[in-house]
């Protein structure tokens, strides 16, 4: 019998390059974080030459966007479902994401030993990920609306509000979290947040 360790799998869909190279300087940022990784680094650990990488992104800053726009961007998809009523698909859905992005590896070494890269999206400007998760629940909220399970409204406003409530809950909960309080009674806290934010 030949060995299935090198076969391919027929039902996964090909990757493509980019993710490989995108893998590689996520694996860098684990290791070293953002201020020591350099795009020689990620074209070594890519098994590339440097000139592929450059051809792809011109700097870091470029590359982690794309790299930070993948990651977050897959663990809110993978909160979204199209089952049950609308107000809590979108709780369920906010609060999935939450907890998802407060442990997730590369998010919480990102926070651990360079803060300031996060800082941008909090204080000058959306990112691409943040604009994904305004227009899901932006969306979602609409067609509540549409069938009267969520109150009247702007529904790009409601979800702008939303998301300003949830950052706290990602970035600031553990300083929140004591003998008196704890993480799953404050996430509890934000459900009823948003819950009642979206009631008619």
């Amino acid at each position: 019998m030949s060995s299935l360790r090198h076969n391919p799998v027929e039902d996964e869909p090909a990757r493509e390059p980019r993710d490989a190279y995108l893998d590689a300087a996520r694996d860098c940022i684990l290791d070293v974080g953002w201020r020591r990784t350099t795009l020689t680094e990620v074209a070594r650990r890519a098994g590339v030459s440097r000139m592929t990488i450059y051809r792809t992104w011109a700097d870091m800053p470029t590359l982690l966007g794309d790299l930070m726009t993948r990651e977050w961007a897959g663990v809110v998809t993978g909160q979204v479902t199209q089952d049950g009523p609308a107000i809590g698909r979108i709780t369920d859905a906010i609060l999935g994401t939450v907890r998802q992005l407060r442990h997730n590896e590369l998010f919480v070494r990102i926070v651990e030993l360079d803060a300031e890269l996060i800082l941008p999206y909090l204080f000058s400007r959306r990112g691409r990920s943040q604009d994904l998760i305004l227009a899901l629940t932006a969306e979602a909220v609409a067609e509540g609306q549409e069938a009267g399970e969520i109150r009247r409204g702007n529904p790009v406003a409601i979800a702008r509000a939303v998301l300003l409530a949830a950052h706290g809950f990602v970035l600031s909960v553990h300083t929140m979290v004591d003998d008196e309080a704890s993480e799953e009674e404050l996430d509890d806290e934000l459900a009823t947040l948003i819950t009642r934010t979206l009631q008619p």
